[in-house]
């Protein structure tokens, strides 16, 4: 301590109190300061703990609402599914109800082109038996004007041949004694 022998205790005091009360000051902010951080983590760390405890709760709540509507949407698939068992039932019924009809239907189509078919062939046996018969009747028409045409070239060829048969025994005569006459000129003349 020789620095502080000339100084008096006012002095000293004056010196002494700013610099104490500005140590003291720091050390009491640094104080705070770490105390402040502490507060705070505490703080936080309760803050943590809270909003752990605060996500558990919701994350409990959000498996219950899970649940309830996990058994909800399992109702309404459920009387869903009813709904499409007895919509599909009636949708068979109205199926096979429409497709007894449609047979029906059918079978009476099918007996009536039954019916019209057979009178369709009766018809055209009728028209085909009348249309034999005249043609048979033309025919035979025909048959008979043929014979009657033929029977008329015979006679034509009969005649022809009478009128050959007189021409070639005329010419054989007429050269027959054309030969006699020419060969008694020559034997008288």
């Amino acid at each position: 301590m020789p620095q502080f022998e000339g100084i008096r205790v006012e002095e000293f005091r004056n010196l002494m109190i700013p610099l104490i009360e500005e140590i003291l000051r720091e050390r009491f902010s640094e104080f705070v300061m770490e105390h402040e951080k502490k507060a705070r983590e505490i703080s936080l760390v309760e803050r943590l703990i809270k909003v752990e405890e605060e996500l558990k709760a919701l994350r409990e709540f959000e498996e219950k609402r899970f649940e309830t509507l996990l058994k909800e949407m399992n109702n309404r698939f459920e009387v869903m599914n009813t709904r499409f068992e007895a919509l599909q039932e009636n949708s068979n019924a109205r199926f096979e109800a429409l497709l007894r009809e449609m047979n029906t239907r059918f079978e009476a189509l099918q007996k009536e082109m039954d019916t019209r078919f057979e009178a369709l062939q009766k018809e055209m046996d009728t028209r085909f038996e009348a249309l034999q018969r005249e043609m048979n009747t033309r025919f035979e028409a025909l048959q008979r004007e043929m014979n009657t045409r033929f029977e008329a070239i015979n006679i034509r060829f009969e005649s022809l041949e009478k009128r050959l048969n007189f021409l070639q025994w005329f010419i054989a005569g007429g050269l027959t004694f054309l030969t006699i006459f020419i060969s008694l000129l020559k034997i008288f003349g």
